[in-house]
């Protein structure tokens, strides 16, 4: 039974978005997996800054620059809480995800990684999980071990047990599979991980939006997400570290901001998080960003959970009934991501079909190509939901579906 606190209609109505038509039909978003809509408290908060509030921060004394500074370092303590994380310096503002697994891979990995030493990854991640580590290991002659899944999309524990030994210097893990939906064991997969004195890095993509999150009871050492995919804007994202790893590593990027001094004679950096974050960031959308972490502690991160898992059940449910449809990953657990292909009908085809009749669904690999290589397919149709999607809507997406495969006989 869903939760009182999501009543679908009335959170419809703060995304403006999801009120058009598209190609001549009522838009239903199903890539939420890619990017989520933003809702209107999102979007008031950008205006407001770049209306009322636009400077820069940090180093100007006026009223503007004051204003936009506690705006921005608010939306630090949000992050710091969203997180459970210890204390607001151990929050890191990125670009996303991406730059965030790159800024571990680039300052910790140089530093702390050597020639011979082993990085764990998984066969679930998606590129910007494992090419930074790529690089990484070519720069470093280190080795990259790669946790194998199963025929249902799962990670296989106990092979991943057998990968780790006292070279393993640090895992890098999803959270959850963008392109499958699979959930990892992640406090497990870190539990093992530390025994052996290794570090974890955890890629919250698209585990920020679904599940809650806690850096202290999963005692992961490093945790990246991204704003975009839960209902923020684009081009920020954070990236978590214990305070000792931090202070530890390196700049990632020389310019303002990140100094304390500097003379030609040389340079003293700044504390962190500062100290990663050189020169005037995206302050708009940091500021906007809080709004969205808002957006989602207001409606509460169980009850989105709860309702985006009555979706998925109803859509496997009638996704059954279509001819062809076979599911790719189909772990124990996984959030709202379906993904599948239809026999006889190639996905990009489909993609453009269902577009027609104005559903957005991906098609393709996902960034994900290892992991379709594994499943010897090219790519998949994924459809992924998110707690503004109605059962109606999901309703109109199978009977599609099921046009669609009429059509093709």
């Amino acid at each position: 039974m869903v939760d009182a606190a999501i009543d679908i209609q009335e959170i419809r109505k703060q995304f403006p978005i999801l009120h058009q038509e598209v190609n001549g039909k009522p838009l239903v978003y199903f890539d939420n997996a890619a990017t989520s809509q933003k809702p209107q408290c999102v979007i008031d908060a950008l205006t407001h800054y770049y209306e009322t509030d636009n400077s820069n921060i940090h180093r100007g004394i006026h009223t503007l620059a004051e204003r936009a500074t506690t705006a921005f370092e608010n939306t630090r303590k949000a992050v710091a809480k969203f997180l459970n994380a210890n204390e607001t310096e151990e929050i890191i503002f990125t670009k996303g995800t991406t730059e965030g697994i790159n800024l571990v891979a680039t300052t910790y990995g140089r530093k702390f990684i050597g020639a011979g030493d082993e990085i764990i990854v998984s066969a679930l991640e998606h590129h910007s999980n494992i090419v930074p580590w790529q690089m990484l290991c070519e720069e470093k002659g280190a080795v990259l071990k790669v946790i194998p899944v199963n025929e249902k999309g799962e990670l296989i524990f106990e092979e991943y047990v057998k990968l780790l030994s006292d070279k393993t210097k640090l895992v890098s893990v999803n959270y959850i599979s963008n392109a499958l939906g699979t959930i990892n064991p992640v406090k497990e997969i870190i539990n093992a991980a530390h025994k052996v004195d290794a570090k974890v890095l955890i890629d919250a993509a698209q585990a920020a939006p679904h599940v809650k999150l806690d850096v202290k009871a999963l005692d992961c050492d490093f945790m990246a997400f991204s704003a975009h995919k839960v209902y923020g804007p684009t081009g920020v994202g954070a990236l978590y570290g214990k305070r000792d790893l931090l202070e530890a590593m390196p700049p990632y990027q020389g310019g303002g901001e990140m100094i304390k001094d500097v003379s030609f004679s040389g340079t003293t950096y700044n504390d962190i998080p500062y100290k990663f974050e050189a020169g005037t960031p995206n302050i708009g959308e940091v500021i906007a960003f809080k709004a969205a972490i808002d957006f989602v502690e207001n409606l509460g991160q169980e009850n989105i959970a709860h309702y985006e898992d009555e979706l998925m059940a109803y859509a496997n449910e009638l996704l059954k009934e279509v001819p062809g449809f076979t599911p790719i990953g189909t772990a124990d657990k996984k959030a709202s991501v379906i993904s599948f292909l239809i026999e006889g009908i190639h996905p990009f085809d489909l993609g453009q079909l269902l577009d027609a009749k104005g559903i957005a669904v991906r098609t393709g690999h996902h960034c994900a190509q290892p992991l379709m290589e594994i499943f010897n397919i090219e790519g998949t149709v994924r459809a992924s939901f998110s707690v503004y999607n109605a059962k109606e809507e999901i309703k109109y997406f199978v009977d599609a579906l099921q046009a669609v495969v009429k059509m093709f006989k």
